[in-house]
């Protein structure tokens, strides 16, 4: 397993009771692809531009499509630059792989999940335990990433010291763009108030 499809299992499912909306999940996801890319030697950073490496394929779909997608040449795109653009929709894109590997089914019992794509629930697979155990162990990458979409409170001790600085780097610019992502939706919901308000006094 890797670390966005651990991260879809958790954040969908094992905490399920605080939903993480689409584009927070999103935006979550491509910074956990960036974190395996790394891991493999797939990408490296330069300050906070991402540079493709020789390396071959990582054997994960989804992460090998994540790679091809990054700038060859010089301009580089930075972290934050990649976020947005290859997040556009990838939690849902996870969500049909997850379910053509049958990694998660449709679901017996009645529950709503985040994502369009309807009812499902994680199968009992070893990539679900897998997941589930570096979940409740806390492992500081993965909780980090979860914290940064609001699944839990704090992450699991801090990243720094407990993984490498390419990657406190990537988390750190996943947490700036939920924010931003949350203010810009502050700032729809109020023009959409003021809008209304405008209406209601005609």
């Amino acid at each position: 397993m890797t670390t966005p499809r651990d991260l879809f299992l958790v954040t969908v499912y094992d905490a399920a009771a605080r939903p993480v909306t689409q584009g927070d999940l999103s935006l979550a996801l491509a910074g956990a692809e960036l974190v395996d890319l790394l891991a493999a030697g797939a990408v490296t950073l330069d300050g906070d531009l991402v540079v493709p490496a020789p390396q071959g394929g990582t054997g994960d779909r989804l992460l090998d499509e994540a790679a091809a997608a990054l700038r060859q040449e010089a301009p580089y795109e930075s972290v934050e630059d990649w976020l947005w653009r290859r997040g556009r929709g990838l939690g849902a894109a996870y969500l049909d792989v997850l379910e053509a590997d049958g990694t998660v089914v449709a679901q017996q019992r009645r529950r709503w999940l985040p994502l369009p794509t309807g009812r499902t629930e994680p199968s009992d697979s070893p990539e679900r335990a897998a997941a589930h155990e570096r979940w409740t162990s806390g492992e500081p990458v993965l909780a980090a990433l979860a914290a940064a979409v609001g699944i839990q409170d704090e992450a699991a001790g801090d990243l720094v010291g407990a993984a490498p600085e390419a990657t406190v780097t990537v988390v750190a610019a996943v947490n700036d763009a939920v924010t931003e992502l949350a203010a810009v939706r502050q700032r729809r919901e109020i023009e959409d108030a003021a809008f209304d308000n405008v209406w209601r006094g005609l």
